[in-house]
C-alpha cells in the first residue's frame, strides 16, 4: 500500500518525518572518537535511559556503537525490520521523538518503525536505518553525530535544527526477516464465496479482481482466505510483509498494488498504522495465506473526507509473505 493512501500518520510519526526530507549514506561502527559520548542504560525492549554528559564537548565525529548485542538473525541489506527508536538533542537533552511514547487515545500495540534496510523510511534517516545492517536482532545501537551527518543535506529547517546540532539516537532491532520482493503465495486457490469478488493472480504483477455483477457493496467487513498458509499466525504489533492489489468495488478499477512499487512491502498491523479493515482482517491470519478483503468506507477512508477513496468500498487481495 502506498504511504500517501494507506498510512494514517499520528503526531508521533510526524515528528521525525519533519526532521528530514532526505538522507545520506551509511557508516560502519566507528573507532573511539575524541570527545564525550552519551551513555545508555536500560534493558533491550524497554525505554532507554540516555545520559548526556553535562560537561565537555560531544565527540568530534559520528559514533555508531552496539550497546548490547542480541542473538537473533543478522540483518542484511534488503531485510525487513521492526525497530524501536528514540532521538534526543545533545544540547539540553530535548526529546525529538520516540516509539516508546504512546500517543493519547492510541489503541493496540505502540507504533514502531517497520521498513526495509536500504530503502527510504518515513521515520528514520537512511544512515540511522542503515546502522542496523550487520547487527543481530535483539541488539541495541547508539548513534551520535551531527544532524548534518546523520540526517543529511536536506535537513528540514522547520525543525529549528542546524547541521551542527548533535543528535543522539538509540535503536532496538526488535525483529528482522529476509523475504524476496517478488515472492507470491503458492497453493490451490479456493473459489470465491457467494457475493465475493473473483481474484486471479497474474504472476509478478497486480492481481485481477472482478466485482460480481448485480451485487451491492457490503456494509460490513467481508473476508475470505483464498489460499491457506502453514506459517505462524500474524499478531497485532508485528510488521506484516505482503504483496497486495486493491480495487474499488464501485467500478472495479485498481487504485494501488505493491507490484506498482517494486514488490513486497511491510507495515505494522493491528494498531491503526493502516486502515481498520486491514487490522481487523489480517491479524490472526497465517503467513502463507492469500486473503480477500472487502472493506466498507467506515473501515477504510470514510473518516477522512479529503481522501479520494473516502466514499469507496475497497477490495484487496493480500498475500501474507512474512511477519517481523
Amino acid at each position: 500500500m502506498n504511504h500517501k493512501t494507506m498510512r494514517r500518520i499520528g503526531a508521533l510519526l510526524a515528528v521525525p518525518a519533519l526532521l528530514f526530507t532526505a538522507a545520506c549514506g551509511s557508516d560502519s561502527e566507528s573507532d573511539a572518537p575524541a570527545g564525550a559520548v552519551a551513555q545508555v542504560k536500560g534493558k533491550f525492549g524497554e525505554q532507554p535511559d540516555v545520559s548526556i554528559p553535562k560537561d565537555g564537548e560531544a565527540a568530534d565525529k559520528t559514533v555508531i556503537k552496539t550497546v548490547s548485542e542480541g542473538s537473533g538473525k543478522e540483518v542484511a541489506k534488503g531485510d525487513f525490520v521492526r525497530l524501536d527508536w528514540m532521538v534526543e538533542k545533545w544540547k539540553g537533552g530535548e526529546s525529538l521523538g520516540s516509539t516508546w511514547t504512546q500517543q493519547p487515545g492510541a489503541k493496540g500495540p505502540r507504533r514502531q518503525e517497520v521498513g526495509r534496510v536500504g530503502q527510504p523510511s518515513q521515520q528514520l534517516p537512511e544512515k540511522v536505518l542503515g546502522s542496523v545492517e550487520g547487527k543481530k536482532a535483539g541488539s541495541r545501537i547508539l548513534l551520535q553525530g551531527t544532524a548534518g551527518d546523520l540526517v543529511g543535506q536536506n535537513l528540514n529547517p522547520q525543525t529549528g535544527l542546524t547541521e551542527k546540532d548533535v543528535l543522539v539516537w538509540v535503536v532496538d532491532i526488535v525483529g528482522a526477516a529476509t523475504v524476496d520482493s517478488k515472492a507470491e503465495v503458492k497453493g490451490t486457490q479456493a473459489a470465491p464465496e457467494a457475493g465475493m469478488p473473483e481474484v486471479t493472480a497474474a504472476g509478478q504483477k497486480a492481481a485481477t479482481i472482478v466485482i460480481p455483477k448485480g451485487e451491492k457493496a457490503p456494509t460490513t467487513l467481508k473476508q475470505q482466505v483464498l489460499i491457506k498458509g502453514k506459517g505462524p499466525k500474524v499478531q497485532a504489533g508485528q510488521g506484516l510483509i505482503a504483496q497486495y492489489t486493491g480495487v474499488k468495488w464501485e467500478d472495479g478499477k485498481k487504485f494501488d498494488s505493491s507490484w506498482d512499487h517494486g514488490g513486497a512491502t511491510a507495515f505494522q498491523i493491528g494498531n491503526g498504522s493502516v486502515v481498520e479493515g486491514w487490522d481487523q482482517g489480517l491479524v490472526g491470519k497465517n503467513v502463507g495465506d492469500r486473503v480477500l478483503l472487502v472493506i466498507p468506507p467506515a473501515l477504510g477512508y470514510g473518516a477522512n473526507p479529503s481522501s479520494e477513496l473516502a466514499k469507496n468500498t475497497l477490495v484487496f487481495s493480500v498475500d501474507i509473505l512474512g511477519a517481523v
